[in-house]
Formats: C-alpha cells, sequence, structure tokens
C-alpha cells in the first residue's frame, strides 16, 4: 500500500468531521482526540486494499474506509470508559474520558457512532459508488457493528468479567468483538467495486480468520504488561487459556487461512504480505 493511499485516508477522515457550530465545535474537538490516536488504520486499509483486489479503484472505497474507523474510534472510547475496561491510557495518551470528562466522552462515542452512517450517505456524492452500493454498505455495517455483531462480542466479553471462558467462548466473543468490524471492511471494500457474491464471501473468510489471528497476537504482545486492563479484570485470553506457544500457533494457523481464502482474487499480493506483517508486528 503506497504512502498516497495512507495520506488520502488520514485527509478523509479529517475531512468528514461534521460542520458544526461555534457552541458545538468542543465535540468536533473530541471527534479529533479519538481518530487521531495513533491506530494502525488496519480497518481502512483493508477496505481499500479489497476494493483494489476486486478490481475496483482505491479512492472509491475511502469514505466507506472513513466510516469504518469512525466506528472503530468509537468503539475503543466507550471499551475505555470506567464501566467498561476503565482505562485510563490509550497508545500512551490519556483516554478520551480521563481528558474530557466521562459524560463528554460518552457523547463523542455517540456522535462517531452516528456520523459513520452520515459519511456511507456522502459516498455516492463524493465517489464513483451508486446509491445501491451506500445501501449495502450501511446493511453491512449497521449488522457488523452492532448486537449480532461488535456490540455482542462486547457483551459476552463484560460477562466473562473474573470468570474463566472456555476457548470456544473465546472464539465466538472475539469473532464479533473484533473479527467482525474487520469484516464489515473487508466486505465493504468488496462493495465499493462492485464485487460479486464469490469475492464478497471470500472477503468474510479471509476477514473472520485474521479476526482472529489479531486478537491472539494482541493477546500475545500485552501479556508481559502489568497494566493491561484484561489482566486486571479477571479476563481469559488465549495466553491464559492455551499458553504462549499454543496462541501462537494458532494465530499462524488462522493468518495462514486468512492468506488461502485469497485465492478467489486475482491481485492479492498486498492483502497477503499485510496479513503476514500483522502477524509478525511488535506492538
Amino acid at each position: 500500500m503506497n504512502e498516497k493511499i495512507i495520506e488520502d485516508i488520514e485527509y478523509t477522515v479529517k475531512s468528514c468531521l461534521p460542520a458544526l457550530s461555534a457552541e458545538t465545535q468542543g465535540v468536533n474537538e473530541m471527534l479529533i482526540y479519538s481518530l487521531e490516536s495513533g491506530g494502525k488504520r488496519v480497518r481502512p486499509l483493508l477496505c481499500l486494499m479489497f476494493c483494489r483486489a476486486a478490481g475496483g479503484k482505491a479512492e472509491n472505497a475511502l469514505y466507506f474506509a472513513a466510516a469504518v474507523e469512525y466506528i472503530h474510534a468509537y468503539s475503543l472510547i466507550h471499551d475505555d470508559l470506567p464501566c467498561m475496561d476503565n482505562d485510563d491510557f490509550r497508545r500512551g495518551r490519556l483516554s478520551s474520558h480521563k481528558k474530557f470528562g466521562e459524560a463528554n466522552a460518552l457523547l463523542a462515542g455517540d456522535a462517531l457512532l452516528t456520523h459513520a452512517f452520515h459519511i456511507l450517505a456522502l459516498a455516492q456524492e463524493s465517489a464513483e459508488v451508486t446509491a445501491s452500493q451506500c445501501l449495502s454498505a450501511v446493511k453491512e455495517l449497521s449488522a457488523l457493528a452492532g448486537a449480532s455483531g461488535m456490540v455482542g462480542g462486547q457483551y459476552i466479553d463484560l460477562m466473562y468479567e473474573n470468570k474463566e471462558a472456555s476457548p470456544e467462548v473465546l472464539f465466538t466473543m472475539d469473532s464479533l468483538k473484533t473479527g467482525a468490524l474487520i469484516e464489515a471492511a473487508c466486505v465493504l471494500g468488496c462493495i465499493a467495486a462492485s464485487a460479486g457474491s464469490e469475492k464478497i464471501n471470500a472477503a468474510r473468510d479471509f476477514a473472520r480468520n485474521l479476526g482472529l489471528a489479531f486478537q491472539i497476537t494482541d493477546d500475545i504482545l500485552e501479556y508481559n504488561d502489568e497494566n493491561n486492563s484484561d489482566i486486571l479484570n479477571g479476563k481469559s485470553t488465549y495466553v491464559s487459556v492455551f499458553g504462549i506457544e499454543k496462541a501462537s500457533s494458532l494465530a499462524a494457523d488462522f493468518t495462514k487461512k486468512a492468506v488461502d481464502s485469497l485465492s478467489a482474487f486475482q491481485n492479492a499480493d498486498e492483502l497477503r504480505d499485510f496479513a503476514l506483517g500483522l502477524l509478525k508486528r511488535k506492538k
């Protein structure tokens, strides 16, 4: 993925901020703080790469990619709240509720969530996508971010605080909590490219396997962090359930399955490299 595409993502994410009055401009300050929190932009990058692999132009998926990133940013704000994971820091910076107060952080998350769907509507005006494609994107993102997707996974996560989770529960939880939004990004990229069902189904397979590999790798990287909220909240992780060696093997297995699913695409080299790079990351 070249530097221009990354620059385009950053520009689009910022340019999609809502136009606010002087009295409410402070909301955008909170949104920018969360959107610029130093994340890897994994989801928008996947959205653009799948659009390109499916034969489309990456720029046509930029608004879809930004919408997914807004949903991701909202989820992190809410994850950090005292009623959830109670994290004071996010990627080395104060979490939103520590920076702006709990009530304002809640509002910022709500604003990001709702504005994501406004961004999907803007795509028809600003990119070469049709109203039908935008509607399909709304259907996918709302389902995968909601109770049958990411929110459902977060619910399971909370249910298992200070309670040992079985491997089956972990896989189900993270397929929803982490994998669902990755799936949304991959599928929305295919939608922006007018891909058929074969490619969309392959993108789902890729995302579901990559989501598990991604979360397992996170658990491994965070295992020795004494401030890890999962450990402080008594949550099971892949390391606590399987041990480091087996968890590493599982991450590699799921990454391989993800890469194997890319056979449906003629030009998937950058997706393959990206998936393998996530497995080898150090942070």
